[in-house]
């Protein structure tokens, strides 16, 4: 059963920069099945959103409130993704989710707070 762990995050000044790691584990054979990864986050009363997503190939989108500040890479040896934040922002306070793209209900994690202090 595959399993993703989030970690990496933080209290951190405005402007300041974060990086998140989601580590999977799990028979190899399952996690060759995904189409991608994705991070999604959660601020406080409000609905999980989806903000990045990273394809099979590589091939990154995020959405409007976080494009230019953060990035997504991945270690595939080590079955690792990586969410870079930079220029943090007060709004981007938040607990940070991982997950398959599509997303599975099974995966969800419990996430890694982010703060933002102005």
């Amino acid at each position: 059963q595959v399993r993703l762990v989030e970690s990496g995050g933080g209290l951190v000044q405005a402007g300041g920069s974060l990086r998140l790691s989601c580590s999977a584990s799990g028979p190899p054979e399952s996690m060759l099945r995904f189409q991608g990864w994705t991070w999604y986050r959660a601020a406080p009363g409000a609905q999980r959103e989806r903000i990045a997503f990273m394809n099979s190939r590589g091939s990154s989108r995020y959405n409007d409130a976080v494009k230019g500040r953060f990035a997504l890479s991945e270690d595939a040896a080590k079955n690792t993704v990586f969410l870079q934040m930079s220029n943090l922002k007060p709004e981007d306070s938040a607990i940070y989710y991982c997950n398959t793209w599509p997303p599975l209900d099974a995966l969800w994690g419990q996430g890694a707070q982010v703060t933002v202090s102005s």
